[in-house]
């Protein structure tokens, strides 16, 4: 009696590839996205000279006419460029992935006996390397500058690391619309397109009471305004309030709708 043995393609073992696997090749391909900054390091201008461009010119500009002087603006301006900085550097996530898709990139890696979901994922945890180095440069300038930040060295640590952690979530959102557009152009056009309204109709830069009655409902509710409140509540008063539990909880909701979907579309395309 002969017993047929269907051969088992290289997809399908990937596809039933253990967690394990899975953690440790995106691990690898983090690596490779911190090989391709190292090899290309004009890929963290926008990381490194934005802030410190950033932070001089709304400190010099809007300091005096804000807060009086430069020294007492800062506590002020510091947390709102910090999210400014950091948020607007999780763009690149997307585009990125648009243009190694286009370029071939990922058809490459399907030829390779490793976990599909690794290459986005492992581009999503290189770039937490890029809000790391943009906290950083941005508390190390309004140090620079003056700024002290009176809730202590252990309470930057966490504004930071919520700041990094709330980027990484939204990251998730220009990742999908990497995987979904057409082109890294587009997927910059629409990122930006929903950004700048959010990060400027906040209160990162001017208190809310300066702005007219029927802008200040939408400032109040925008969840760059919560972010950029809880920074500041950690770092210049040492406090947690309310604002810190509304970002955390925003960025798990995000990652809990965006996460699957991103995944789907992404194994779909790939």
């Amino acid at each position: 009696m002969s017993v047929s043995i269907k051969p088992v393609s290289e997809r399908h073992l990937r596809n039933h590839t253990s967690f394990r696997q899975s953690v440790r090749n995106s691990l690898t391909m983090a690596y490779r996205g911190l090989l391709k900054i190292r090899r290309t390091p004009e890929q963290l201008f926008d990381v490194t000279l934005q802030p410190i461009i950033f932070t001089l010119m709304f400190t010099y500009i809007f300091g005096g006419a804000i807060s009086g002087d430069v020294v007492s603006y800062l506590p002020v301006i510091i947390p709102g460029i910090l999210v400014q900085t950091v948020i607007t550097t999780s763009i690149v996530t997307g585009v990125q992935l648009r243009e190694d898709m286009d370029k071939g990139v990922f058809d490459r890696f399907k030829s390779l006996p490793i976990a599909r979901i690794a290459p986005l994922a492992g581009a999503l945890l290189a770039d937490t390397i890029r809000y790391t180095i943009a906290t950083v440069l941005t508390f190390s300038m309004g140090f620079i500058m003056g700024y002290r930040p009176e809730g202590g060295l252990a309470n930057v640590a966490i504004a930071a690391l919520l700041v990094i952690f709330c980027s990484w979530a939204i990251s998730w959102i220009f990742a999908f619309f990497g995987v979904i557009a057409r082109t890294a152009s587009s997927v910059q056009g629409i990122s930006m397109l929903v950004l700048f309204p959010l990060t400027f109709l906040s209160n990162a830069f001017v208190p809310v009471d300066t702005m007219p009655n029927w802008l200040q409902w939408f400032v109040k509710i925008n969840p760059i305004s919560h972010l950029v409140s809880a920074v500041r509540q950690l770092a210049n008063q040492g406090t947690v309030g309310w604002d810190l539990t509304i970002s955390l909880f925003g960025a798990i909701v995000i990652v809990a709708i965006f996460a699957p979907i991103t995944v789907i579309a992404y194994m779909r395309r790939t």
